[in-house]
C-alpha cells in the first residue's frame, strides 16, 4: 500500500504518534510519505522528555519513509528545510495525495 500522512499539528504527542504510524507502516513494507504542513513544519523542534520526535523521524527515514516540508509554511516561520525534511511545494502535496492509496492527517 502507498500511505500518505499529512501532519499539520505542532502538538508533540500527535506528531509523535503520526511518525509511529509511519514507522509501523514501513515495517509492513508499505511505501510511506509524510508531508509537513502549517504548524507541522515545526516537528523537528517539538522534542520533549516524553516524546522524542526527531528520533522517530530519523527511524522513519531509516526505514525508507520520505518526509517533505511545505516551503511556504517554513518561510512564514522564518525557517528552512533540513536534510531530513527538505523544502517542498503544493505540487508535491498534490502528488502525494494523488499517488497514495490512503491518506491520513494529524
Amino acid at each position: 500500500m502507498k500511505l500518505g500522512i499529512i501532519i499539520y499539528s505542532n502538538d508533540p504527542e500527535t506528531v509523535w504518534n503520526a511518525f509511529r504510524l509511519g514507522i509501523f507502516a514501513c515495517k509492513q513494507s508499505d511505501e510511506v510519505n509524510v508531508f509537513l504542513l502549517a504548524k507541522g513544519v515545526e516537528s523537528e523542534s517539538l522534542d520533549t522528555d516524553k516524546f522524542t520526535i526527531t528520533a522517530e523521524m530519523k527511524a522513519f527515514v531509516d526505514l525508507g519513509g520520505n518526509i517533505l516540508a511545505c516551503g511556504t509554511c517554513l518561510k512564514l516561520r522564518h525557517s528552512e528545510g533540513s536534510e531530513i525534511c527538505p523544502i517542498s511545494t503544493m505540487e508535491d502535496l498534490y502528488t502525494l495525495i494523488k499517488s497514495s492509496d490512503k491518506v491520513v492527517s494529524f
